[in-house]
């Protein structure tokens, strides 16, 4: 959900927009959406394991990176589902997203079936997917300055509070200063997603019997215990579902442990 660390960018293909990157030469396709925070280059260590495989494009979503500004009159998350729809090929692909942008890859597989061959989803933070359980009420209360610091249009102060929360391990202050100042006017960003990720507004939820493509649930090992139940919750619940969980990782495990996550798809997308 936040960025850990993606100052890393991938290659970027000669007349494309920088808002795009691409790796790799593959006869098959796979589109990547980045968590809150972060950019397109997020994904570099992973695409780059993948290239020998795939061609892989990931956009930067709205409101990061050189993608448009998202716009307060439309909802956060189908501007993003429709904006991040625009980068597909014309053929089904294999997509991936991490933790924002893996709710956004659900919501697409769930509407869109026919652009998505397999579906990757690294740490989804549908947090509505669970009850009312002791982890859940546990990551409510580590979010509980959010409201407080929103209302008092404390920007800094909602980065504090999220990064401790879901920053990686990674503590605000700590960051170099051009991230900080990447992240702050990005905030309202994370106000903007909650309905959707904590009340399930775009009605996910009563739709997971519609992925009709294989799931690959990706989890880090030592991530917050609300992820696993969120990750129990959906391979129960969608029709074609495995789960990995890598070991010593945590919320960022796509960054700081590509190398595992790109074996753990390398069967999953047929390679």
């Amino acid at each position: 959900m936040g960025p850990g660390s993606f100052g890393r960018s991938g290659p970027l293909p000669i007349g494309q927009s920088v808002s795009i990157r691409v790796w790799g030469q593959g006869a098959e396709h796979a589109v990547l959406l980045h968590c809150s925070l972060a950019h397109a280059g997020a994904w570099d260590g992973l695409a780059r394991a993948l290239s020998d495989r795939l061609t892989l494009t990931a956009p930067d979503l709205v409101g990061h990176g050189k993608a448009p500004d998202y716009d307060p009159a439309q909802d956060f998350h189908s501007q993003t589902k429709a904006d991040a729809l625009a980068h597909f090929p014309d053929a089904p692909c294999h997509l991936v997203g991490h933790s924002f942008g893996a709710t956004v890859a659900l919501r697409i597989a769930i509407e869109h079936p026919a652009r998505v061959r397999t579906l990757t989803l690294i740490e989804p933070v549908l947090f509505a997917a669970v009850g009312d359980s002791a982890a859940r009420r546990a990551n409510d209360e580590t979010l509980a300055g959010l409201d407080p610091a929103f209302a008092a249009d404390d920007l800094e102060a909602a980065a504090r509070v999220f990064m401790a929360a879901w920053g990686g391990g990674a503590a605000f202050d700590a960051l170099p200063e051009a991230q900080r100042r990447y992240i702050v006017p990005r905030m309202p960003l994370i106000a903007a997603g909650h309905k959707v990720l904590h009340q399930d507004a775009a009605n996910l939820l009563p739709r997971l019997a519609q992925v009709a493509c294989p799931v690959l649930l990706i989890e880090g090992g030592a991530s917050a215990p609300v992820i696993g139940e969120i990750q129990a919750r959906l391979e129960r619940d969608l029709p074609d579902a495995r789960r990995v969980i890598v070991d010593g990782a945590g919320h960022m495990v796509p960054i700081t442990h590509a190398a595992d996550t790109a074996q753990a798809m390398r069967g999953f997308v047929g390679g």
